[in-house]
């Protein structure tokens, strides 16, 4: 393709090695971008609270897809400026009892958003006692099931010890169909669910109205899952070497894995 216009990257996996540091090989190609005046833009499954000390490494101000294209955040000024999608608390109360009956013992959490990264006004993660975090942070608001699904959401979370991320997927798709986004970032028993329609792709497609940018004037990186889309939406989708292999299946190109630059690797033809 030609230059870019835009770069979409996700964060863990993809722009962060496994130790979810970026290197000094990364941050200067992303940095030079930058200074060419081409946006750079974090798409990523995180929620916004998360992406801050992500773009400080990376000189980034501008605009930050999260929760899986839920929400747009505006990186420079801590503002939330796009929320899409939320799931009402019927539709939480309805996924989570079909997937109680599907997956007996699963826990589950809710992701919130207020107007800023960090609201002192809304508790940002509330999980259930059975939840449990594959990151092993500790963060979140223990509350009973009723306070989880009582207010609405910009992503439901299930975890289910014993199961893969993948085997999950494949049982939660076969009750829920298409009523719900159903994906996944972590291979460690995790899923991760959206309302219906709501995809890294359409909150990228969101920054790139935005912008006024074309879709096949941008590249996009990913590594899981929640990059299918994304990757099939932009100009150019990459793939790591250690992606998923439905990622790698979307892909325009696959790059090197993320301990190697791979991110690096593609935009240094360019910048």
């Amino acid at each position: 393709m030609e230059a870019p216009l835009l770069i979409a990257s996700d964060v863990d996996g993809t722009l962060l090695d496994a130790y979810e540091r970026m290197s000094a090989r990364t941050k200067a190609v992303v940095r030079r971008a930058s200074e060419a005046g081409v946006p750079v833009v974090l798409a990523s499954g995180r929620p916004p609270r998360w992406i801050p000390a992500v773009a400080r490494e990376a000189g980034l101000t501008g605009f930050a897809v999260c929760a899986n294209g839920a929400v747009l955040y505006d990186i420079g000024n801590d503002l939330v400026v796009e929320v899409n999608g939320l799931l009402s608390p019927m539709q939480l109360a309805d996924v989570v009892n079909e997937l109680e009956r599907a997956l007996p013992g699963a826990g589950f959490a809710a992701e919130r958003i207020g107007t800023r990264a960090l609201d002192p006004g809304v508790h940002n993660l509330v999980i259930d006692r059975g939840y449990r975090n594959p990151w092993g942070d500790g963060e979140g608001v223990q509350v009973a099931r009723a306070e989880i699904i009582g207010h609405p959401a910009m992503k439901l979370l299930v975890s289910r010890p014993g199961m893969s991320s993948d085997e999950m997927f494949e049982v939660a798709g076969a009750v829920l169909d298409d009523s719900v986004d159903i994906t996944f970032s972590a291979g460690s028993g995790l899923i991760e669910i959206a309302a219906h329609g709501i995809t890294k792709a359409t909150g990228l497609a969101a920054v790139a109205a935005r912008l006024d940018v074309p879709a096949d004037r941008i590249v996009a990186f990913g590594d899981m899952p929640n990059d299918v889309e994304m990757l099939r939406w932009a100009g150019h989708g990459v793939a790591m070497a250690n992606a998923h292999p439905a990622v790698r299946a979307a892909a325009d190109e696959i790059t090197g894995p993320n301990t190697e630059d791979g991110v690096a690797q593609v935009l240094e033809r360019w910048f």
